[in-house]
């Protein structure tokens, strides 16, 4: 399942430049890419101010202030990142480096409890962080990958952890991303051979463990809680979709991984789970527009799928999953989750105070009294 992207947020925190530590140049280009990637349309959908991106923050202060305000929108799902130095206090507490941190000065850093902390307080159904830190011999002392994972498990958390142990094997010379992130943006971009319709953790997992185990890396950590593992980051583009079925051959249209609308929450996932049955459908808006029989138009499609507002007549809409061959007994799922968002919508409206829903409001009222003074005035002057 794809998480709703009017619901749902990801904080990408990255540093790539030390005062005290090795830079990490690679860090910058992770958060970039990854920024890229879960605002496309074959993962989250998400909107630019839905992924807040922090590339070197000055002070831990900027980071739990972002990690807090995502938490306590994002009603779906909150994706954490973190790329950089992982330092480890000779208590063995788990620190995030910034800009200025140094050894085992765990002031120096964010405290990784603390991010526990406000995780746990978010309002998110499903959490994701992802660790994708580099460990110094002397910084990693005796603490294995699999205590740094347990370490750093939140409760209703998918955890994804690299655990490097040195600095050369996270972030390799001359490669445009570290090792860990490099190799997630690879399975996200190109897919994988085999899998699954949809990219959802466990298998993400365990092909960063195959492919990084083969080329000699640190093999990443992985814990989840609350089944998070069947949530999906994107669309596997090596997936083998079987073309839209006609209409004499419906059972292999109904082998596909459509979206779910049970899951949509807001208007934005509603538009972002339409333009990802065109994905699914493997269609042009062209060939959408010709499967309509003229019904809906080119131009029609394009504006369906990037509309804001929710269209007042189910028709067009109707026609667009018709024509992308999403089964007759999934339109009427469709269909209802049209009908609550509208309905939402209608509630939201009525509730609204008065003076909100008609401009006019102020101005009448305003002028009302203009004319009261004005009279008021006048008979004064008379007497």
């Amino acid at each position: 399942m794809l998480p709703d992207p009017g619901a749902s947020k990801a904080v990408l925190i990255g540093t790539s430049t030390y005062e005290f530590l090795e830079d990490l140049p690679a860090v910058s280009n992770n958060l970039s890419s990854l920024a890229e990637v879960l605002s496309g349309p074959t993962s989250w959908s998400l909107d630019q101010d839905d992924c807040t991106v922090l590339s070197n923050p000055v002070d831990a202060v900027a980071v739990m202030d972002a990690v807090r305000s995502a938490g306590a929108t994002a009603r779906d799902t909150l994706l954490v990142y973190y790329a950089g130095h992982g330092l480890v206090t000779p208590e063995g507490e788990l620190y995030l480096g910034l800009p200025r941190s140094r050894q085992q000065r765990v002031e120096t850093g964010i405290q990784y409890d603390w991010l526990r902390s406000a995780l746990l307080m978010g309002r998110a159904e499903r959490t994701v962080v992802i660790l994708d830190c580099c460990y110094g011999g002397l910084a990693l002392g005796t603490m294995g990958p699999s205590e740094l994972a347990a370490q750093a498990d939140v409760e209703g958390t998918y955890l994804l952890a690299a655990a490097s142990e040195t600095r050369q094997a996270l972030a390799p010379p001359g490669e445009t991303h570290t090792a860990f992130t490099g190799e997630l943006l690879a399975i996200l971009n190109t897919g994988i051979p085999g899998g699954p319709e949809k990219l959802d953790l466990d298998s993400v997992f365990r092909q960063l463990r195959k492919t990084l185990s083969a080329k000699g890396r640190p093999v990443p950590q992985g814990r989840e809680r609350n089944s998070n593992g069947r949530l999906a980051l994107g669309w596997n583009p090596a997936f083998s979709r079987t073309p839209v079925a006609s209409s004499t051959d419906r059972s292999r249209t109904e082998l596909r991984s459509w979206p779910d609308p049970a899951t949509i929450r807001t208007v934005e996932g509603f538009f972002s789970a339409l333009r990802q049955v065109r994905v699914v459908s493997g269609l042009t808006h062209a060939a959408v527009s010709h499967r309509s029989g003229g019904q809906i138009s080119v131009g029609t499609v394009s504006n369906l799928l990037n509309r804001k507002e929710l269209p007042r007549a189910w028709k067009t809409t109707g026609t667009y999953l018709t024509a992308c061959g999403m089964p007759e007994e999934l339109l009427n799922d469709w269909h209802q989750a049209w009908e609550r968002l509208r309905s939402a919508a209608a509630e939201a409206e009525a509730t609204e105070p008065a003076e909100r829903r008609d401009p006019a409001h102020d101005t009448r009222t305003s002028s009302g009294w203009g004319r009261a003074f004005r009279q008021l005035a006048r008979r004064r002057f008379r007497g």
